[in-house]
């Protein structure tokens, strides 16, 4: 399996924050990891913590966490379709209505973590079956170029991302009690 980092000719540069936040190693042991790390820090919060906003305007951790998910789902059609040679460009999308429309607020942070564990699982098994030859194909997705390979260190990297504001910016300032 190819496990060195996209070239950052291999993905737009608006995804490098993504990718420089995936550590070295072996993919697919970093997604595993992450889903680990993301039911440890949810895993005890209460629902109303789950509903907690560090600043007016900002997601509520669990739309943080169903935007993930939604991410995830959409990343992974990416890889898939290209990784199986499709060269039809993929359309973007906007992560703001997806949260909007995506009633993550009404439903319990617990079957939120399973969705994301579902989505995260099926991930891994997607990168799990990929030959050489297909981590190096190539397809556009948002008009913008980019590899199966940059794809999976994308979907790790914005996980890793959120997962940092969650740990920065949300919990530090939970009310207690």
């Amino acid at each position: 399996m190819t496990q060195n980092r996209p070239q950052a000719s291999e993905y737009a540069p608006y995804y490098e924050k993504y990718v420089a936040q995936v550590p070295d190693g072996e993919i697919v042991e970093t997604l595993e990891a992450q889903l680990r790390e993301m039911k440890l820090l949810l895993g005890a919060l209460s629902e109303k913590g789950a509903e907690f906003r560090y600043a007016v305007g900002k997601w509520s951790i669990k739309e943080v966490l169903g935007h993930i998910s939604d991410t995830e789902r959409i990343f992974a059609y990416r890889l898939l379709r290209i990784a199986r040679g499709d060269q039809t460009p993929l359309a973007g999308f906007e992560q703001d209505d997806y949260v909007k429309t995506g009633n993550f607020s009404a439903r319990p942070l617990a079957e939120l973590l399973e969705e994301f564990t579902a989505a995260r699982r099926t991930t891994i098994a997607l990168v799990q079956s990929l030959d050489e030859a297909a981590w190096l194909r190539r397809g556009v997705a948002n008009q913008k170029e980019i590899s199966v390979r940059a794809q999976a260190f994308i979907i790790a990297g914005h996980e890793r991302h959120h997962r940092v504001v969650l740990q920065e910016r949300y919990f530090p300032a939970l009310p207690r009690g």
